[in-house]
């Protein structure tokens, strides 16, 4: 059995789904979810399928803390899923080539600090795109600039709304976010 750890600031929609699709059998399991904001909605919907959570502060990511308690779980693979802060550089070097992020935009576009959720479907709105995507891509230390492992695109000539584009990037992410991280785990053995 392989492990994932998914790192989380959000309501946790893909948290919720990655631990749906990997712990009701598979080749991996959600081991566990670590989150720095102990109110956020992934806390609620880990517990509820019982797998662990470890809340942590912006300090604590940042002071070794957090790597300490990553290691205990000897993670195959670590997945951010709506995880906000900058990834620390200590934990990169310590999995190498293991850390992946979903990404609600086609990378390289929309991408960078400060893009995230709403605000990217704004500015794909706003410039009047007619397709957007998701990006699952490693992470290194600078913000959506690892490696690409798989993009997905989706028509938005139709969406009237921001919200009407995130509704389209949210089934992207439910349907294929699962299937990246298994091509992942396939292809890692």
């Amino acid at each position: 059995m392989r492990h994932i750890i998914v790192f989380a600031s959000g309501s946790g929609t893909n948290a919720e789904n990655l631990i749906r699709h990997f712990n009701d059998g598979g080749l991996a399991e959600i081991s566990a979810v670590f989150c720095n904001k102990p109110d956020a909605g992934v806390v609620a919907k880990a517990e509820a399928r019982d797998v662990p959570v470890f809340i942590f502060s912006k300090e604590m990511l940042y002071d070794g803390t957090v790597l300490r308690e990553v290691m205990t779980y000897q993670p195959d693979l670590i997945v951010l899923a709506g995880f906000l802060l900058k990834f620390p550089e200590e934990i990169i070097r310590n999995y190498p080539g293991k850390i992946i992020n979903i990404h609600p935009a086609l990378l390289p576009k929309y991408g960078g600090k400060g893009m995230y959720g709403m605000h990217i479907h704004r500015a794909v709105y706003n410039n009047k795109e007619m397709e957007t995507g998701i990006s699952v891509h490693y992470v290194n230390e600078n913000y959506d600039e690892g490696g690409l492992i798989l993009q997905k695109n989706v028509d938005i000539s139709d969406c009237a709304s921001a919200e009407a584009i995130a509704a389209k990037i949210h089934r992207l992410e439910q349907e294929h976010f699962p299937k990246a991280i298994e091509q992942i785990l396939n292809l890692n053995p």
